[in-house]
């Protein structure tokens, strides 16, 4: 495999992986909030959407329906769907 395939590769490796991690952060949250300790920041499951896991977020939010009454997150968090979206029209316009 040569480099320039590899490279091929990495827009879609960490949509991927940021989706993941997106996803396992609104677990992680939602496992602490019935435990009632120390939870994720809003601001950096925000971030994680607007870095393009606002797929994960969504996924997140509707599997483990959490923050489904925080309509304040959700709006946030379809913006973050909408940039994610831009990023992964430009990714695939540049890329593939």
């Amino acid at each position: 495999m040569q480099f320039t395939e590899i490279l091929y590769w990495v827009p879609v490796l960490y949509v991927i992986t940021i989706n993941i991690v997106a996803f396992l952060a609104m677990w992680w949250d939602k496992r602490k909030a019935s435990q009632h300790e120390w939870r994720v920041a809003e601001a950096t499951l925000h971030i994680l959407g607007f870095l393009g896991g606002a797929i994960g977020i969504i996924g997140g939010l509707f599997r483990f329906r959490h923050k489904t009454q925080k309509k304040s997150f959700q709006a946030i968090t379809i913006l973050g769907l909408v940039v994610s979206l831009i990023v992964y029209w430009f990714v695939m316009t540049q890329y593939i």
